[in-house]
């Protein structure tokens, strides 16, 4: 089932390059607009929110749209991780609150290792 956003998580990587690969992927980007912490743009249609180091090395790429190319995260983690180079984390799928905490801590994490789920406390 097509996820209504994507979210991941990249190691350490670089906004230019993201910029790039989005540009490759979801079309056209416009320019980054700053506000507070976050980045906003646009690639082709699809509303992308950028948090650096949202979690410690980790920054937060959000596109706020259920038409993108990818069916979930997953999908998303994997493209990203074939076209940045960069270990990329997201959750296993939808999460919402009725699920408990526990779930909330379960990701998968893509690298040149290839595909591995693990617990991650983010708080």
């Amino acid at each position: 089932m097509r996820q209504p956003d994507i979210e991941i998580y990249l190691k350490d990587a670089d906004q230019d390059a993201v910029t790039a690969w989005l540009n490759e992927a979801l079309g056209p980007c416009t320019p980054w607009q700053q506000r507070g912490q976050t980045y906003k743009c646009r690639a082709g249609d699809i509303p992308v929110t950028w948090l650096p180091k949202a979690v410690g090395k980790w920054h937060s790429l959000f596109l706020e749209s259920d038409a993108t190319p990818w069916e979930d995260d997953l999908g998303c983690a994997h493209a990203a991780h074939a076209a940045l180079g960069v270990e990329i984390r997201c959750a296993p799928g939808g999460w919402d609150e009725e699920q408990g905490e526990e779930d909330a801590d379960r990701w998968i994490k893509v690298s040149a290792e290839g595909e591995q789920e693990f617990i991650w406390r983010t708080d």
